[in-house]
């Protein structure tokens, strides 16, 4: 099964209390011109991540990759994968009234 921008946006937004802001013109995660949206873990996550899908997940250049700025190319990549991504990256940034269950 293949994964568009809409399934994504769909995904991130059903997170509680998520929202979608303006980012320099673009979408804060997600770009619309290529299949790659932007998800900030722990730098653990990342690089376990990078080590299974280094095809299609990598650190953003940089001092914001060193701190867990990643870009996924998710044109390749299974719909489960790119949910679990999603969650880790609305955890480490949501209310922590919401992450405690």
């Amino acid at each position: 099964m293949t994964i568009n921008h809409a399934d994504i946006r769909a995904l991130a937004l059903a997170l509680p209390e998520a929202v979608e802001v303006d980012h320099h013109g673009f979408p804060s995660f997600l770009r619309e011109d290529r299949p790659r949206l932007m998800v900030k873990l722990t730098p653990e996550h990342q690089h376990n991540f990078v080590e299974t899908h280094a095809d299609a997940i990598e650190p953003v250049p940089g001092y914001w990759g060193r701190k867990g700025s990643t870009f996924v190319d998710f044109s390749g990549l299974d719909p489960s994968v790119i949910a679990t991504l999603l969650d880790l990256a609305w955890a480490g940034v949501a209310p922590r009234r919401l992450t405690r269950s």
